[in-house]
């Protein structure tokens, strides 16, 4: 299932810049799994555009089963290394190859923004949800880090899709440097 179009918004660098220290840091992993199961019984969740598995591998210190899909078979075959235990496949955010409720949470961590279609990939995270998606994205800002201001989408826009999605519940929780969104279907 390769990616056979050059999507410009997709992450196209390699697996260290995803991993790197200075990025980790500002995307508060440890809290951000913490905030995206809180209030939860989380036993399984699905990483959508799990990348590298950087919050996998915050999922599965938590206790909780991991499984991720990305796009980019390079970026899964890192997240197999750091995080055995997890199940990772080839998918789009927009066409998630599991059942109806098949997971406690969905968790997008940087992805909504390079979908090719933000509102199919909520309903999509929607649709395989039993209970709630978290969503992270780079805050509206122009800023070094992250993607280019063009990309990135602002937080009523993110609620607006959530909204259109059908998601009853859309809390916006803005961190030091990103912004947390908890999705309840």
């Amino acid at each position: 299932m390769g990616d056979e179009h050059n999507h410009e918004r997709r992450f196209h660098g390699g697996p260290d810049r995803l991993r790197a220290p200075e990025r980790i840091a500002l995307m508060e992993v440890p809290r951000v799994a913490a905030l995206s199961s809180e209030g939860l019984t989380v036993q399984n969740v699905l990483d959508v555009g799990t990348g590298t598995g950087v919050f996998a591998e915050a999922f599965v210190a938590l206790g909780i089963a991991v499984t991720g899909i990305d796009v980019n078979a390079d970026l899964l075959a890192v997240a197999r290394e750091h995080v055995p235990s997890g199940q990772f496949q080839e998918a789009p955010a927009e066409k998630i190859p599991f059942p109806d409720r098949s997971f406690d949470l969905v968790f997008l961590g940087h992805v909504l923004h390079e979908t090719d279609d933000a509102l199919a990939a909520l309903k999509e995270a929607r649709r395989v949800t039993r209970s709630r998606v978290a969503v992270l994205e780079w805050p509206y800002r122009d800023e070094p880090q992250g993607p280019p201001l063009e990309h990135r989408l602002k937080p009523e826009i993110i609620a607006d899709l959530a909204a259109s999605a059908g998601y009853s519940k859309i809390e916006t929780i803005h961190l030091q440097h990103m912004d947390f969104h908890r999705l309840t279907a």
